[in-house]
Formats: C-alpha cells, sequence, structure tokens
C-alpha cells in the first residue's frame, strides 16, 4: 500500500503541476481527493492490512493527502496571482476617481456631542457601563418594586440566566457609585433596550443620555439650572424650560420637563423632553449596603439625576415626525445635516 500511495502522490504532483486552468484544478482535486478519488479508494483499503501494517499506513495516507492539497494550493495561488497581474495592468491610474457622497455627522451624533460639551463645561465626565445587567444594578438597586412594569418579560429583554438587556443607562450611576466614592458628576451615554413596538414614534433600542450629581448639599436649584443651561444650549438661549411634578421610583421629588416649542405657522406648544429629580434615599441605602460602608448615606449626601432620550430630542430639534428614519441609513434622509 505504501508504494500505491507513493504512485498516486507522484502521479498528482505531475498532473497538477500540468494544470493549464482553476478548472483543471477542480477536476484533480475530485479525481484524488473527492468522494470516489484514487486516494480516498485507497484509504478503504486500511480494513484489509494487518495492526502491524496499519501505523506506518495512516501515516502515508494523511502525508500524501496534506501534500496533495498543499500542490493544489499552490497552483491555484499561481493562477490567481496571473488574474490580479492582469487586472492592475488594465488599471489606468490617470482616471478620475469616484465622487464620494459629503455627508455630515448622524442627527444621534451630533446631538450626543452637543449636549456633552455643555455638560462638561459644568464639570461632568463620562462613564459608561455594560448593556447586558443584572436585575439589581437595573432595578433593584433603583427602588423598582417587584411588581413595576417594567420588570416584566413583556416590556423587558431577559436571558436564560437571568440577566438583561438594559432598559436605561442609569445602570451606570448605580455601578459608578458601588466604586467611586463622592463627589460623583457624570454624564452616562449608551443604548438602551424594550420590548416596544417599533413604530414612528417608538423602537425597541435607543439612545439616553443620563447625568448624575452626588455630593455635599446638592440641591433642586442645581438640577434647574443645570437642565436648563443644557437645554438651552441644544434648543436656543430663549428657549422657556418648565418643570411638572411626577413620579419616579428612583428619584423624590420627581419631575417632568417640558420645554415651549415654536413651530413656524403654528401655535407655541409645551413638548415632554426628560425627566429628572433628586436622588431617592432608598437608593443612597441600598448602594451603602453594596459597598458595605456610609460613604452614600443620605445623611452625609444629596443628589440630582436626569434622562433624555437623543431621539427624542433631535427628532424635536430638527422637525423629524419619524423616529424610523433614524435608523434607516438612507442618504436621502441623512445627507440634510
Amino acid at each position: 500500500m505504501l508504494e500505491q500511495l507513493q504512485i498516486i502522490l507522484s502521479e498528482a504532483i505531475a498532473e497538477i503541476s500540468k494544470a493549464t486552468s482553476l478548472e483543471d484544478l477542480d477536476n484533480l482535486r475530485v479525481s484524488y481527493l473527492g468522494k470516489k478519488g484514487r486516494l480516498t479508494l485507497a484509504a478503504g483499503k486500511m480494513k484489509d492490512l494487518s495492526k502491524e501494517e496499519r501505523p506506518n499506513a495512516g501515516k502515508k495516507l494523511n502525508e500524501t493527502r496534506s501534500k496533495i492539497t498543499q500542490s493544489l494550493e499552490e497552483k491555484i495561488n499561481h493562477f490567481q496571482q496571473i488574474e490580479d497581474s492582469k487586472e492592475r495592468q488594465s488599471l489606468d491610474p490617470t482616471l478620475p476617481s469616484n465622487p464620494i457622497a459629503s455627508i455630515g455627522r448622524h442627527p444621534i451624533s451630533q446631538m450626543l456631542d452637543q449636549a456633552i460639551k455643555a455638560l462638561r463645561r459644568m464639570g461632568f465626565s463620562l462613564a459608561s457601563g455594560p448593556e447586558i445587567e443584572t436585575e439589581w444594578h437595573c432595578f433593584d438597586a433603583l427602588n423598582t418594586p417587584q411588581d413595576h412594569p417594567a420588570r416584566n418579560e413583556s416590556d423587558t429583554f431577559y436571558f436564560d440566566d437571568g440577566k438583561l438587556l438594559r432598559t436605561h443607562t442609569s445602570t451606570i450611576q448605580i455601578r459608578t457609585m458601588e466604586n467611586t466614592k463622592p463627589p460623583v458628576r457624570i454624564i452616562a451615554p449608551g443604548a438602551a433596550y424594550r420590548r416596544d413596538e417599533i413604530d414612528a414614534t417608538h423602537l425597541s433600542q435607543f439612545n439616553q443620555l443620563e447625568g448624575l450629581y452626588v455630593d455635599k448639599d446638592v440641591s433642586l436649584a442645581d438640577l434647574k439650572g443645570t437642565l436648563e443651561y443644557l437645554l438651552q444650549n441644544i434648543f436656543g438661549k430663549e428657549t422657556p424650560v418648565r418643570f411638572r411634578p411626577h413620579f419616579f421610583p428612583f428619584t423624590e421629588p420627581s419631575f417632568e420637563i417640558d420645554i415651549l416649542l415654536d413651530v413656524e405657522g403654528k401655535k407655541s406648544k409645551w413638548i415632554e423632553i426628560a425627566g429628572c429629580g433628586m436622588v431617592d434615599p432608598d437608593v443612597f441605602n441600598e448602594i451603602c449596603k453594596a459597598r458595605n460602608d456610609d460613604s452614600y448615606s443620605p445623611e452625609k449626601v444629596s443628589g440630582f439625576a436626569f434622562g433624555l432620550g437623543l431621539e427624542r430630542l433631535a427628532m424635536i430639534k430638527w422637525g423629524i415626525s419619524d423616529i424610523r428614519l433614524l435608523i434607516e441609513n438612507d442618504l436621502r434622509f441623512l445627507g440634510q445635516f
């Protein structure tokens, strides 16, 4: 059998060297290595060999297959280099290049940059965290009760191990407080996920920008001044901003924020744009338990938090009527920005 394998190898190498096309090489591959190829048929005779002969025959069989395969690959590369050379020779470097479409930055990127620049001027720094989160970081640490609708599988994407896709970037706030002593002043931008039906005003994945400020004697006046400055940087210095009492489980007191929007040819109207509030003492107590210290004791610190949807900000600022336009990558739409 060893002599037969040597003959097969010699004949295969000789035929491969004489091949003049990729089609020839493919036929040779089938002829020698295919299901009914010469080497495959030779391998079928291994069962007829004695136990003493099989080790050497098996080793020779593998060597033969490897050498034939290597020879085929080298010949294929040879043909490919010839084709590449022909392609290069046919190129005319003096021809003008194809025009590249000139498109500005995506509206979400513009909105994020504008907000970050405004908040950085007030001393906020960027923070980040994982998009796959635990229930504790996403709900328990934020004082969210067990029967809250957001914890339902119909609203949140859960994994089999109990983890989930974060429903807001407040998880970054929790992780920052876990690992950093106050004072803390952070911006937490990133993707969030909810089981919403995709329509003109909803996406299952969207972008949030949240902020957190914790220190001694942080007040509601600090919160109001920060958000007025941020929103007037985005929508104009004369934009009226109002705060309406609301309820969120993780802040107390809590507010929804509206801006007065002027639309040409229409009556001005108030539009809800964000949520905010003073950090609930229960959140601070939960952080103290996780840290096993009293750095965030409500007796020592206070703070505020806020959250904005970047898609909503962009839609309001540029009058975009359908949120789906922001994810379709249509150059006709993006070219306007």
